[in-house]
């Protein structure tokens, strides 16, 4: 008797607490299966996602490489752009694309790609390399107010040097010495011992005293 009196008194305490907390828990074990399972679903759209662009950025290198239409290339790295904006793939044609076009002399258009790929791309490499070459491009068109905006885009320590280099590299193409020696000579306190840049920035560096 007393044991089925314990029994039936667990049974009210379970039902009580399924009452009060139980539901709750449920709910929240329930919201994060809908988590979990929202998230495997985006990892693997991200997946597919940058396969496809993956795909398309291969048949725009073939196309380059064949010295197809220029226009023809820039009209499908638009469409890789619009379809898959955040891919590294994008990222990766759009800087190819820039390159050609300030190869040719198109300095506008290679601009226009390289701010694309500073809006829509969060790797720190790959703003680092757009930054620097965006400067470049300005520092090409002797726009030397726009060169300095775009190599103040914030990036991580390791990439810091190469933009105080191309830092330098603008000063000195103003004849501004001692902002060009301070911008070299920060871009060489930042770069490691072992660089291989380290011999060419200590000759810009002699070349401003």
């Amino acid at each position: 008797m007393a044991a089925h009196l314990e029994e039936q008194q667990e049974l009210d305490n379970f039902k009580y607490f399924w009452r009060r907390i139980g539901r709750w828990i449920f709910a929240l074990l329930v919201l994060a299966a809908i988590a979990y399972f929202g998230y495997t679903m985006y990892q693997r759209h991200l997946v597919t996602q940058n396969q496809e662009a993956a795909a398309v950025l291969e048949q725009l290198v073939v196309k380059a490489q064949q010295q197809a239409d220029q226009a023809q290339i820039n009209a499908d790295l638009q469409k890789l752009q619009e379809t898959y904006p955040k891919t590294i793939a994008a990222a990766q044609a759009t800087l190819m694309v820039a390159a050609t076009e300030f190869d040719a002399g198109r300095y506008d258009v290679a601009s226009g790609h390289l701010s694309w790929v500073l809006k829509n791309q969060n790797t720190p490499l790959v703003q680092a390399l757009a930054a620097q070459r965006l400067a470049v491009v300005k520092l090409q068109q002797k726009k030397y107010d726009e060169a300095l905006a775009a190599l103040d885009t914030k990036v991580e320590a390791d990439f810091e040097p190469l933009l105080l280099e191309t830092k330098g590299d603008v000063y000195a193409a103003q004849n501004k010495t001692q902002e060009a020696l301070q911008s070299y000579e920060q871009a060489l306190g930042k770069l490691p011992k072992e660089a291989a840049g380290r011999d060419l920035l200590q000759l810009k560096i002699d070349a401003q005293k």
